[in-house]
């Protein structure tokens, strides 16, 4: 009999619901990992109201902290029963765009409709759990390339603390690089949801003197506030453009990351931003952005713009379970919400509606 497993599956807009599935076979270049932890991203939300579109009966989720069950032939160097991580994007590096130092991007950019039972195009790079494969809300994952993903967790760390690693982590941390943050500098982080938070505190990381926090959520906004930002801003009640001018003495902002995805927040951190200043933007846009024509100087500011994808691969995944481990920055405080993989389509209720002060949720099967 084919051994199955319990995963949470893409059924049509609306719905993401449980389903058997088999457990994967594992070939030479793969490990299957036993997830102990893993949790709901806002991406994942956008494919449940199907603004980007995966096949129907995909399993969804692509943060995984687990147990090695069994590893590929030609795998060394790890060893089962170990615990691990992967990143959410898992390259196999053997691209050229990986190979030109970007570890986000796999090969082909654009997959072409029929492939996922989509229509029309839609963005892929190098991530594939709960994309283009199956992902890891589920009891069990096949990690692809597990030589260049599997990262193992230091002793002493718990599954809270490393699980912001493959995703949320990576992508803040990717924001503030981007930033072109230097010591001293001011830095606006418009939305502290997970990915902003965490773009605050590796603006921080960086050497950003003055860290301006944008959300309409006291909350976060107070979250904000242990991860780094040294202000907080509420939009509702206040004109944050005009604000952050006032608090730089109209020179404007160095940087600003964007970090909701929205036309609001896009424009207003091209707005903030000083002439030579630059936008790095993490968002994931559903909709045609515009870019206005006072926002942008005509041409003439000297900005730059700057898109990134999360980070993969297991030097990464090192490097960021370093800083945690280091203790300069404790990301437990994110993990707000517990739910067994039973309970997924409550947490997705819960997650995608913003209740309840919720910022991540652990799912554990």
């Amino acid at each position: 009999m084919t051994a199955m497993m319990k995963a949470a599956i893409f059924v049509e807009p609306g719905r993401i619901e449980l389903a058997d599935k088999p457990i994967p076979d594992v070939g030479p270049n793969d490990a299957l990992v036993r997830i102990s932890t893993t949790t709901i991203c806002g991406t994942d939300v956008h494919i449940l109201k199907g603004e980007y579109p995966v096949a129907r009966g995909l399993t969804v989720g692509h943060e995984p902290v687990g147990v090695i069950e069994k590893l590929g032939s030609a795998v060394s160097g790890y060893q089962e029963g170990q615990r691990v991580i992967a990143g959410a994007i898992c390259p196999n590096f053997n691209s050229y765009a990986a190979q030109d130092g970007l570890p986000a991007q796999d090969g082909s950019y654009l997959v072409a409709s029929g492939r996922c039972g989509c229509h029309g195009y839609k963005a892929t790079a190098g991530w594939r759990f709960g994309n283009l494969i199956d992902g890891t809300q589920a009891e069990y994952l096949l990690v692809p390339d597990a030589q260049a993903n599997l990262a193992p967790v230091p002793d002493g760390l718990t599954d809270e603390q490393v699980l912001m690693c493959p995703d949320i982590m990576s992508t803040g941390f990717k924001g503030a690089e981007n930033a072109n943050i230097r010591i001293g500098d001011t830095v606006v982080v418009f939305a502290q949801g997970p990915i902003g938070l965490c773009a605050t505190a590796g603006a921080r990381l960086l050497g950003a003197s003055t860290i301006i926090g944008v959300d309409g959520n006291e909350h976060r906004l107070q979250i904000a506030k242990k991860m780094g930002a040294d202000i907080t801003l509420n939009y509702k009640q206040c004109d944050v453009v005009a604000e952050v001018m006032r608090l730089t003495g109209g020179r404007g902002a160095d940087s600003a990351i964007e970090a909701l995805g929205l036309q609001s927040t896009f424009e207003a951190s091209l707005r903030v931003l000083k002439p030579g200043g630059t936008l790095s933007s993490l968002g994931v846009y559903s909709q045609d952005l515009t870019i206005p024509l006072g926002a942008f100087a005509a041409g003439l500011g000297d900005h730059r713009i700057v898109t990134a994808l999360c980070p993969g691969g297991k030097e990464r995944m090192r490097r960021l379970m370093n800083v945690v481990a280091s203790g300069r920055l404790d990301l437990g405080l994110l993990v707000t919400h517990q739910f067994r993989l039973d309970d997924i389509v409550a947490a997705y209720d819960l997650f995608a509606n913003q209740r309840d002060g919720v910022l991540k949720v652990a799912i554990k099967p």
